[in-house]
């Protein structure tokens, strides 16, 4: 059974959790160990994922795979991006899955629940970054209707950035 539930405060150090584990399973051979080990330690904690609450744009969702958390997603509602003309768009920031997860079909779930979400909002459209070397996930979007309309910088480190496709889904 697939449950998806909006995520409080509360929710902060589960979140920050499956994000270090699914950052990893996803992205950890992009960059150094001593890089993405930075990443993470600023990205993945409690106090960081505690204060994206404080926005009101920004909602988190949890996916439940028979009972048990499978991961989550990330939303910033109305958030232009420089590659993108339409108004009134929705930034996919993170949907994150642990990997032992994969092949259930909650990618799917959870991503339509967010485009039903964003469209709710009288959102125009949905935009998202993605490795360039993440070809699972580009395929998927692509097969979606996504399109790449830009380039963006990942900034893993100082040192360390990755380069990143802009895909947008207009509705």
């Amino acid at each position: 059974m697939i449950k998806i539930v909006k995520a409080s405060i509360e929710h902060s150090e589960l979140i920050a959790e499956i994000g270090k584990i699914a950052f990893l399973e996803s992205h950890g051979n992009s960059a150094s160990a001593e890089d993405i080990n930075s990443f993470i330690s600023k990205t993945y904690n409690k106090e960081a994922i505690s204060k994206e609450f404080e926005d009101v744009k920004t909602q988190y969702h949890m996916i439940y795979f028979n009972d048990k958390v499978a991961g989550f997603s990330k939303i910033e509602l109305s958030t232009s991006n420089k590659d993108i003309t339409e108004l009134d768009i929705t930034k996919l920031d993170r949907i994150y899955l642990l990997k032992e997860y994969y092949g259930q079909n909650l990618g799917s779930e959870l991503f339509d629940f967010n485009i039903h979400l964003s469209k709710k909002q009288n959102q125009k459209g949905i935009w998202l970054a993605v490795w360039v070397d993440n070809q699972r996930a580009i395929s998927f979007y692509t097969k979606i209707g996504f399109q790449i309309v830009g380039k963006y910088n990942f900034k893993i480190s100082e040192t360390r950035s990755n380069p990143n496709h802009i895909m947008f889904l207009k509705y």
